[in-house]
């Protein structure tokens, strides 16, 4: 998200109305259970599935939305006695320990031993925030018992400063000799970053180092898609599969969150069925070839409404320019549904919903053009995929 979502602070958006269910059908294509009820309101239409989707937050953008309780855009693959962590915002490392990931048997033992990899769409603040309470204090949490280095992959060095926007001058540029680390690099610097916390818990009581616990990977998108991040950030490309265990296997794809590049939608396949992240994105055909026969697709979504507020009519040139600048990088409620339908999934779970503190009902006219089952997501839902564990 861009920075001039703030502005809505300013602008009275605050209110939260009484929050609306959309029901506890079960969900076409991939669970057969009804939902049960859990802690806060969420659904839990996973149990008994080997596979599972569990959203541990589901705000979206860097403002903490004012009269919710939504935590930031994280969601968990878990596989069997596993799990893979997509997107950290912040409260992710909370959130994790309150879905009763992984191991909970003495304090420090889990849950995140049972993390296997970690897969960012991109590296805006707010789908990264909370990695460094994973991998620094997870040595604390579990991460200490993994039986090798959790790989966290995302996008690569964007290789140019985004375009300014607007009028000159242009603002002073943070860290010049590397303006644009990528995620490789990022958990570099964040290593460095702790490295009085790091050392002193090394030395002192015999915790094992970042590099028995962690390591960072740029997906590997070919060089031909990357050659021109502000002409064309968003090139017509098929998905690249780059990651594979013994219980996943992903893809990724380039979206159109420009000025932001790369930024990526991730697919997760399994034996027991498929669901994919778009990330951060306006419409993408990218995406939707991604999608096409997975179980679930996890969208992010922005109500234009809320855009339109924060810039009312009448608008002058640059306003005008600020509001498609931001729309034009997200999905609005009124473009999911069709997406969805385009790519013939059966549930469309909505995410990173902007702002954070709409009621649950704005958000079901998502299901207009859309024939499939429709989620409004809700922190620590849980939704099954595939057949029932046997």
């Amino acid at each position: 998200m861009r920075d001039l979502l703030s502005a809505a602070l300013r602008r009275g958006l605050t209110r939260r109305s009484l929050v609306t269910g959309v029901g506890a059908a079960a969900i076409a294509g991939v669970t057969a259970r009804p939902a049960e009820a859990a802690p806060g309101g969420a659904r839990q239409w996973g149990n008994g599935h080997r596979t599972r989707l569990i959203l541990l937050g589901t705000s979206g953008g860097p403002p903490w939305w004012p009269g919710t309780t939504r935590a930031g855009t994280a969601s968990a693959v878990s596989v069997g006695d596993r799990f893979y962590l997509v997107d950290a915002g912040h409260q992710a490392g909370r959130q994790i320990r309150d879905a009763r990931l992984g191991d909970w048997s003495h304090d420090t033992d889990g849950p995140l031993n049972a993390l296997r990899a970690i897969f960012l769409t991109h590296l805006h603040s707010d789908h990264t925030i909370d990695l460094d309470n994973v991998l620094i204090e997870g040595v604390s949490n579990g991460l200490q018992r993994v039986p090798e280095p959790v790989q966290v992959w995302g996008p690569g060095n964007r290789g140019a400063l985004p375009p300014l926007f607007g009028s000159p001058p242009a603002p002073p540029v943070t860290a010049p000799d590397n303006p644009t680390p990528g995620t490789a690099e990022m958990i570099a610097l964040m290593v460095r970053a702790f490295a009085t916390d790091i050392n002193d818990r090394v030395f002192d009581s015999r915790k094992p180092p970042p590099s028995a616990l962690f390591s960072g990977h740029d997906v590997p998108i070919p060089e031909r898609f990357l050659a021109d991040p502000n002409g064309n950030p968003h090139p017509r490309m098929s998905p690249v599969p780059f990651y594979e265990d013994d219980r996943i296997r992903v893809s990724a794809t380039l979206v159109q969150h420009a000025p932001v590049f790369p930024a990526l939608a991730f697919r997760f396949d399994t034996d027991d069925g498929s669901v994919v992240f778009s990330g951060d994105t306006g419409p993408s055909d990218n995406l939707i070839e991604l999608a096409r026969g997975a179980d679930i697709l996890v969208h992010e979504v922005m109500d234009r409404a809320w855009a339109e507020q924060l810039f009312p009519q009448p608008r002058d040139t640059s306003a005008e320019a600020r509001f498609h600048h931001l729309i034009n990088a997200h999905t609005t409620i009124e473009q999911v549904g069709a997406i969805a339908e385009a790519a013939g999934v059966p549930t469309l779970v909505l995410n990173h919903l902007v702002p954070g503190n709409r009621p649950e009902h704005t958000w079901l006219r998502a299901q207009r053009g859309y024939s499939g089952k429709l989620v409004v997501g809700r922190d620590l839902d849980i939704l099954g995929i595939g057949p029932l564990a046997r």
